[in-house]
């Protein structure tokens, strides 16, 4: 019997796909998590559970390092593919599911590199059948493993293997926010807590050993930059050393990076902590992966805006419907990073029916349903009150405005903003009346080109975060969903040069 034929034909019938987003891939993004949905492909949580690497939008040469460690962390049988645009993504995920089902292709793949050309053409070989694509991304030491697609849990989700993300904080299986518990381990509204360990490939809810991968940029080698001596240990990741915390004691500290492909994060942004224990001392941001000449980076949730500033016409209707199927993604990511996973598959269904142009009346009783649950869950709020406290004034003065400056408050106060906007914009959805792009915010904020509004709240990040636990950063972050597409798009930079 040819067992490794039988393994490959099984891995290939329904295969785990690590999604990889770039920043100008949100829609290819949208595009593969509707496709998962339809074929039952469950999405991976890391490299370590994954057999299919999809990296979905545009080639950036800053963050191939990055996706190169993706690449080596994940266990053969193996493959990886690319998806450039949305219309790419069935024949990526086609030809990906043959490379996988090919032994040649497998054996190719599992050789050391130093034995056989195939480490580097096996790896690649999705990407250059399906698009002809010669160049390989970069190969340097840095990073450590499974952390580099970020993903905490194996998001196999319900019954229809929908992806159901998971929170990547370092706490327990039921710990969440700001470190509290959920009595009896318990998830939102008393809902079976199936976001945080009971999938078999969760079991590394919160291995930041995979997280020092995150934020490697070519160079980073490690975490050598950072000072210290220290010395790497294998996977790349950092040994702990002392330092003074803020009460003038000695502990241990941490140089963690989260990103460029973590869980529910904003694609291709890195945050660099320094912790002492789960305390969050410092934080620094890295600059955002620029595209090359010939890489077109688009921002997806802006389009409207975009297109109204460049003299185009468009509807109310149109931007209000992206706003709230934005809101609704955007929620989605918090909820999963909560441990909601159930709510979270909801959220983006309805997403995806905004995007595609579904009528009110199909939409607005499941909206309400959603909005309500999600709204009125005394749990939920419970583990995201007191956390990442942005006031108005606050706000103001960083430049941030929109859901932000509104809620004025916490990551509760913003879901629930996010709510309220979206329960807002549902009766204007067929609103015929021409865009103004000073009347309608964009999804983050009023919209500039020269000022984009999420380099505003990117700009929040480091002041929210120290102090934080892990895993209340990940609840701030996800809450403020800052869209770095916003700042590297190429509409964008031709727009502010106007």
């Amino acid at each position: 019997m040819d067992l490794t034929g039988l393994i490959l034909r099984v891995t290939a019938g329904r295969p785990h796909v690590l999604l990889a987003t770039v920043p100008g891939g949100a829609a290819v993004r949208l595009a593969a998590e509707r496709l998962l949905r339809a074929r039952d492909w469950p999405q991976a949580s890391t490299p370590a559970k994954a057999d299919l690497l999809l990296v979905a939008g545009p080639d950036l040469p800053e963050l191939r390092t990055a996706l190169e460690r993706l690449w080596r962390d994940m266990p053969a049988p193996r493959a990886r593919v690319h998806a450039r645009t949305p219309d790419e993504v069935e024949a990526a995920l086609d030809s990906g599911r043959a490379l996988l089902g090919s032994p040649a292709v497998q054996r190719e793949s599992a050789a050391p590199p130093g034995e056989a050309v195939g480490h580097r053409e096996g790896e690649h070989g999705a990407q250059e059948r399906h698009e002809g694509d010669d160049q390989a991304p970069g190969h340097d030491g840095g990073g450590g493993g499974e952390g580099e697609a970020g993903r905490a849990g194996d998001a196999h989700g319900g019954p229809d293997g929908e992806h159901a993300p998971h929170d990547a904080g370092q706490d327990t299986e039921a710990e969440h926010g700001d470190g509290r518990q959920a009595p009896d381990g318990q998830v939102p509204d008393g809902q079976a807590p199936d976001g945080h360990g009971d999938h078999g490939d969760n079991g590394n809810h919160g291995d930041h050993g995979g997280h020092g991968g995150h934020g490697d940029h070519g160079g980073h080698g490690g975490h050598g930059g950072h000072g210290g001596g220290q010395t790497d240990m294998p996977g790349g990741l950092p040994m702990a050393e002392p330092g003074a915390d803020r009460d003038g004691l000695t502990l241990d500290r941490l140089h963690l990076p989260l990103g460029p492909f973590l869980a529910d994060w904003p694609a291709g942004l890195t945050v660099r902590l320094v912790l002492q224990g789960d305390v969050v001392q410092r934080v620094d941001v890295d600059e955002l992966a620029r595209p090359s000449d010939d890489a077109a980076v688009e921002a997806f949730w802006v389009q409207p805006w975009l297109r109204a500033a460049s003299g185009e016409p468009v509807t109310v209707g149109e931007a209000v419907r992206r706003r709230a199927a934005a809101h609704l993604d955007s929620l989605g990511r918090l909820l999963a990073v909560a441990g909601w996973p159930a709510e979270a598959v909801r959220a983006g269904r309805l997403r995806d029916d905004l995007l595609s142009g579904a009528p009110r009346a199909a939409v607005a009783p499941r909206l309400e349903r959603l909005t309500r649950r999600v709204g009125r869950s005394r749990t939920l709020a419970w583990l995201t009150r007191g956390i990442g406290v942005v006031t108005a004034q606050k706000a103001r003065e960083a430049g941030a405005g929109g859901p932000a400056a509104r809620a004025d408050g916490d990551v509760t106060a913003r879901y629930r903003q996010w709510l309220a906007d979206i329960r807002h914009d549902l009766p204007r959805l067929e609103d015929p009346a021409p865009l103004d792009v000073a009347v309608e915010d964009s999804p983050r904020g009023p919209w500039s080109a020269e000022a984009p509004p999420s380099a505003a709240l990117i700009a929040l990040l480091p002041p929210l975060l120290e102090g934080a636990e892990l895993a209340a950063a990940r609840l701030v972050v996800a809450s403020l969903d800052p869209d770095p597409e916003e700042l590297v798009s190429r509409g964008v930079v031709e727009v502010a040069r106007g």
